[in-house]
C-alpha cells in the first residue's frame, strides 16, 4: 500500500504543478505604448500563443528610455520561460550601439527566440525632386552636393540615410525631428527633400501623391506599396537598415522552452489570419529559428556600428 500511496501522492502533485504553471500567464514585455504597432503584433500573437502553451498570455507595456527599461526588466526577470521581451532594433541595435553604458548586453542577457515581423520601411522624397528612381536622386545628389537635405524621425533613417551617403559618395544636410510624424509634414510642404521612414507612416501619402517611394529597405518587395522597388532592386543592396520585432527571453532560458514558443510563434505566423492581421498593420510576417535569429542580430550589430561611424553618431 505505501508504495501505491506514493505513487498516488507523486501524481496528485505534479498534476498540481502542471494546473498551477497552466494558470501563470506568460508576459511579454513591450516597450512601446499601447495602440504602437509593435504592441498590435504582439496583441495579435498572443492569442494564438496562450492556446498554444495552454497558458495566458498578457502584454505587459512598459515604456520609456528608448524602451531599455522594458529590455532591462526582461533581462532581469527569472529564466523560467514566464517573461518575454518583444524588442527591435532601437532596443537591441540602438541603445548597446550609442550609449556609452547600456544597461545590458543584447547578446550576453538574453536568448533569441524567434524573430516576427519586418516594418516596411520606405525611402521616400517630394514629389517636386527631380528624381523618379533612386538613381535618379543620387545622380542629383552628386551633382549638387550639400544641397539635398534630408529628414529624420529617428536613429533607423539616421543610419539609413548615412548608409546611402557612404555607400554613393553625396553630400546631404541632415534634418532632425522627434518623431516622423513631427517630420513628415515639412516633408510634405517640401521643406525637406527625403527622407527613410515607417510605411505606416508615409504608404498613405504616397498613394495620395503627397510623396513619392523610392525604394523599400525590405528585403522583398511591401504589400503596402508592391510597385515600389526594394533598394537592392534598385541598385543599392549596401542599404541594409532593416525594421524588426521578434521574441527574446532573459539569458539561460530553458532550451526546451525557447524551442517550443519558437516552433509555436513560427507556426501561428503561417496562418492565413494571422498574416493578414500584421499586414492590415503595415508589417510583414518574419520567422526563423532561435540559432538563425541569434546570428542576425549579431550581423545586425555590426552593420549598426558601422553606420553610426559613417553616420558621426557617438555613444553617449
Amino acid at each position: 500500500m505505501k508504495p501505491l500511496l506514493l505513487a498516488c501522492t507523486l501524481v496528485s502533485g505534479c498534476c498540481l504543478g502542471m494546473a498551477a504553471l497552466a494558470q501563470t500567464p506568460v508576459r511579454i514585455v513591450m516597450p512601446f505604448p499601447p495602440g504602437a504597432a509593435a504592441d498590435s503584433v504582439a496583441r495579435i500573437i498572443a492569442a494564438p500563443l496562450s492556446k498554444a502553451l495552454g497558458q495566458p498570455v498578457v502584454v505587459d507595456n512598459r515604456t520609456g528610455a528608448d524602451g531599455a527599461i522594458a529590455a532591462e526588466q526582461a533581462a532581469r526577470s527569472p529564466a523560467d520561460g514566464q517573461t518575454l521581451l518583444f524588442a527591435g532594433n532601437t532596443q537591441m541595435l540602438g541603445v548597446p550601439t550609442l550609449r556609452k553604458s547600456p544597461p545590458y548586453d543584447p547578446l550576453n542577457d538574453f536568448v533569441a527566440i524567434t524573430p516576427v515581423v519586418r516594418f516596411a520601411f520606405f525611402l521616400v522624397v517630394h514629389p517636386d525632386t527631380p528624381a523618379q528612381t533612386l538613381g535618379q536622386l543620387i545622380e542629383h545628389a552628386r551633382a549638387h552636393p550639400g544641397k539635398l537635405n534630408y529628414a529624420s524621425g529617428n536613429v533607423n533613417g539616421v543610419l539609413a540615410a548615412a548608409q546611402l551617403a557612404s555607400a554613393a559618395k553625396v553630400q546631404m544636410v541632415h534634418v532632425p525631428y522627434k518623431g516622423e510624424p513631427l517630420a513628415v509634414p515639412d516633408l510634405v510642404d517640401g521643406r525637406v527633400h527625403l527622407m527613410f521612414a515607417s510605411g505606416a507612416v508615409v504608404a498613405p501619402l504616397v498613394k495620395q501623391g503627397k510623396l513619392r517611394a523610392l525604394a523599400t529597405l525590405l528585403p522583398t518587395r511591401s504589400a503596402l506599396l508592391p510597385d515600389v522597388p526594394t533598394a537592392a532592386e534598385a541598385g543599392m543592396p549596401q542599404l541594409s537598415v532593416l525594421i524588426w520585432g521578434g521574441l527574446f527571453g532573459p539569458a539561460r532560458m530553458p532550451v526546451e522552452r525557447v524551442e517550443l514558443i519558437s516552433r509555436e510563434v513560427n507556426t501561428i505566423l503561417k496562418r492565413p489570419d494571422v498574416r493578414e492581421q500584421l499586414q492590415l498593420q503595415g508589417v510583414e510576417p518574419s520567422g526563423s529559428t532561435p540559432a538563425e535569429f541569434s546570428t542576425f542580430l549579431k550581423g545586425q550589430l555590426a552593420d549598426w556600428a558601422q553606420a553610426a561611424r559613417e553616420a558621426g553618431l557617438k555613444p553617449e
